[in-house]
C-alpha cells in the first residue's frame, strides 16, 4: 500500500509540474503569430545590387537570395537581421570572368561584421578560398557562432540585431581589376533553443541608428519641442524579431523539476525503512 501511494504522489506531482509547460507549449506559436513582426520596407522581391560600404549596404532578409553584378575588386556590402538563439550561416558565390581574361588566380573573402562594426569570428566554414585561373566561380560560406541575447560588455560575443556582410577579393592580379563579375548571396540560421539561453537580454538590438534615435526622442521630450524635431532617419529597417517569450528551456526545466521530486520521494522511502514490525504491539 504504501508504494502505491508513492507511486500515485509520483504522479501526480509530475502531472502538475509537466501540464503548465505542455499548455505554454501549445500556446507559445498562437502568440507569437499574434505579435506583430517587423519587415523590410519596400518590395519583398529578392534583391539585385549590393551597397559599397557599411552606410549603403543592401537589406536582405534570410532565406532571400541576393543578387549583384559588379567589377573584379570592389566592396560588396549586404546586412541582414538576427535574433537571439539563431546561428547565422552566410553562403556567398562569385562568378568570375571569363578565363581568357584572367591573367592570375583570384582570392575572395567574406567577412561578417555585428551592428557595432565588430568582426564575428566563423565558427566553421570556407571563409576564404583561391579560385584557380580556369575556375568559373568560387563558393564561400561562414557559419557564425549562436547569437546571444545578452553579453557582457568586454566581450565580442554576437548579439540580436543588424549583421554586416562584405565580399570584396583580397589577392587579385592588377590586369584582373575591373573585369566584370556577379555574385549570389543568401542567409540562412539554424534555431539553436534553450541550450543556447542566457538570463539576460538587450533593452534594444544593436541595429544602426537605435542609440541616435533614442537620444533624440529623449531631448524632444525634455524640452518639449514639436514633433518634427524627434523623427530622425533610420539607416536599416531590419528588425529581429524579440517577442518571443517561449523556449524549450521551459520543457527542461520541468522535467527536471519531475526527476528531483521522484528522486527525492524515493530516497524518503529508502530512509524511512518499512515502519513497525507486525510482530510488535504497539503498546509495546
Amino acid at each position: 500500500m504504501r508504494i502505491r501511494r508513492v507511486l500515485s504522489t509520483a504522479a501526480l506531482l509530475a502531472g502538475a509540474v509537466v501540464a503548465p509547460a505542455l499548455l505554454g507549449a501549445t500556446a507559445s506559436p498562437a502568440l507569437a503569430d499574434a505579435s506583430p513582426s517587423a519587415s523590410p520596407s519596400g518590395d519583398d522581391s529578392a534583391p539585385t545590387e549590393a551597397g559599397t560600404s557599411f552606410r549603403t549596404a543592401t537589406e536582405v532578409d534570410q532565406g532571400v537570395q541576393a543578387t549583384a553584378g559588379a567589377s573584379a575588386g570592389d566592396y560588396l556590402y549586404w546586412q541582414f537581421a538576427a535574433d537571439a538563439g539563431q546561428r547565422p550561416t552566410v553562403k556567398a558565390t562569385v562568378k568570375l570572368p571569363e578565363a581568357s581574361k584572367r591573367s592570375s588566380a583570384e582570392t575572395w573573402q567574406i567577412d561578417v561584421y555585428d551592428g557595432l562594426r565588430r568582426r564575428q569570428a566563423c565558427q566553421y566554414g570556407a571563409q576564404t578560398r583561391t579560385a584557380a585561373t580556369d575556375s568559373s566561380s568560387v563558393e564561400l560560406s561562414c557559419t557564425l557562432r549562436t547569437v546571444r541575447a545578452w553579453s557582457e560588455t568586454w566581450a565580442n560575443d554576437p548579439l540580436p540585431g543588424t549583421y554586416y556582410v562584405r565580399l570584396t577579393a583580397t589577392g587579385l592580379g592588377a590586369a584582373d581589376l575591373g573585369l566584370p563579375m556577379s555574385a549570389q548571396l543568401q542567409v540562412d540560421s539554424k534555431d539553436i533553443g534553450g541550450s543556447a539561453a542566457v538570463d539576460g537580454s538587450l533593452a534594444k538590438p544593436l541595429v544602426p541608428g537605435i542609440a541616435v534615435t533614442s537620444e533624440q526622442s529623449d531631448d524632444a521630450s525634455d524640452e518639449g519641442s514639436d514633433g518634427s524635431e524627434s523623427k530622425t532617419a533610420t539607416l536599416s529597417s531590419l528588425r529581429p524579431d524579440t517577442s518571443a517569450w517561449w523556449s524549450d528551456r521551459w520543457v527542461w526545466t520541468a522535467i527536471g523539476g519531475v526527476l528531483a521530486a521522484l528522486a527525492g520521494i524515493w530516497g524518503y522511502s529508502l530512509t524511512r525503512g518499512r515502519g513497525r514490525p507486525s510482530r510488535i504491539p504497539p503498546g509495546a
